[in-house]
């Protein structure tokens, strides 16, 4: 998932960037001011007006200094850091990046080793998110905010036609099948688009015992197969759903089941009112339960004007106070077990969803080549629901990976 599909720009924040300067190298204020902290995230408008309000101006206060934060998307950031490295000025002290887009991060020698900072991660850290931050036994990323999707399902029209949430691959592609009979169309919707990301096709693979960087192995085989007797049952809305698309799918009932990120639940749910719309943390595949690890991890640029400053941002950010203020305010789950006394009522079920979901979750894949593993895991999926043979398919993008994996090593 990626979160970049989670974002929108918030309206005039290109023209902030340019007037601070922060991403042009225009800007009048001294690029190594130790009293400004230059900050990027990629957030929505609502998200960040929490930030801009409720979470930045405490830690101003308390370290007599600035923060400029702005937004930039996940996919721009790799970009705008070579570009900096190339100039020989790196003005962004602090990236908020997507938990599975950190490789290339990392691997092109953009982001300090935090390894001496390892011990600050707070003890009641949940889930695997450290993990996701950590390469070749080096810390490069510390948590933030952990994510992992969650199945929303319209309880009235589960109830309607007598139907239970699936807890299994047969069980969903039972509710598939007599949703499509009942409604003419098919309303489960996956979020599977065969382009970017991989997350629910990880998500199959693994559940069946597979590993995504094999993909000719058995549980990838038995995956696959699974998904194309499924395709033909699913929503068509399924290669169209994003973060928001989805949203609006479930909110306007033209599905009745899809996964999601957890913070869908304050857009139809508390802002929309449909109280209807239910959750849960998902069904299991032949081996368990098994859920991608999302969500963003903090890093700092290498060459960073403010290596210090920055790391007491991220204890800042990672802190009790803190989190309680996001996940209360913004929705976001938290990856501090104690946080979330804090929760709303009407929020319970669907963060006690959200725990279960991250208690399964595992971050894709740390390794060079993984833009083109997932290149080929797409191209694969593509030919394999239009009815190509499973086995022989698999074998082909198998070697693919291979291939890459290869050429990674050999560098």
């Amino acid at each position: 998932m990626k979160k970049s599909s989670m974002k929108l720009a918030a309206a005039g924040l290109a023209v902030s960037m340019l007037a601070a300067g922060l991403l042009t190298g225009c800007g009048s204020k001294a690029k190594n001011d130790p009293s400004t902290l230059r900050v990027t995230m990629a957030l929505s408008e609502e998200e960040w007006a929490v930030m801009r309000k409720s979470v930045i101006p405490e830690f101003e206060k308390a370290n007599n200094v600035k923060v400029e934060a702005v937004q930039v998307e996940a996919s721009d950031v790799v970009k705008k850091l070579q570009a900096m490295q190339g100039s020989g000025k790196v003005e962004i002290d602090l990236i908020a990046q997507d938990a599975n887009n950190l490789s290339s991060l990392v691997y092109n020698g953009l982001v300090e080793d935090l390894s001496e900072y390892v011990d600050l991660i707070p003890a009641e850290s949940i889930g695997n998110l450290a993990e996701a931050g950590q390469f070749d036994g080096r810390t490069y990323f510390m948590p933030y905010r952990p994510n992992a999707e969650i199945n929303y399902y319209n309880e009235n029209k589960f109830n309607e036609y007598g139907l239970k949430v699936p807890a299994n691959w047969d069980e969903l592609y039972e509710t598939a099948k007599v949703l499509k009979e009942k409604e003419g169309i098919g309303r489960v919707a996956l979020k599977i688009k065969m382009s970017g990301d991989v997350i629910e096709l990880a998500e199959f693979i693994r559940s069946a015992g597979g590993d995504p960087l094999v993909l000719n192995d058995e549980g990838s085989i038995e995956a696959f197969t699974y998904l194309q007797k499924l395709w033909p049952e699913l929503s068509e809305n399924t290669i169209k759903a994003s973060f928001s698309s989805t949203n609006g799918f479930l909110a306007k009932d033209e599905v009745y089941y899809a996964p999601n990120w957890p913070f869908g639940a304050n857009i139809i749910v508390k802002d929309g009112g449909k109280k209807e719309i239910k959750a849960y943390a998902g069904f299991e595949g032949p081996k368990g339960l098994v859920k991608t690890l999302g969500g963003e991890m903090l890093g700092i640029p290498a060459g960073s004007p403010n290596k210090e400053l920055a790391v007491k941002f991220i204890q800042y950010l990672e802190s009790k106070e803190v989190q309680e203020t996001l996940m209360r305010e913004n929705g976001w789950a938290s990856f501090r077990s104690d946080a979330y006394g804090e929760a709303e009522e009407w929020q319970k079920p669907y963060f006690e969803a959200t725990l279960e979901a991250l208690a399964a979750a595992q971050p894709l894949p740390n390794v060079p080549y993984w833009s083109e593993a997932q290149q080929a895991i797409n191209d694969a999926a593509k030919e394999i629901v239009e009815g190509k043979d499973v086995k022989t398919t698999l074998d082909k993008y198998a070697a693919q990976i291979a291939e890459a994996k290869a050429k990674s090593e050999a560098k």
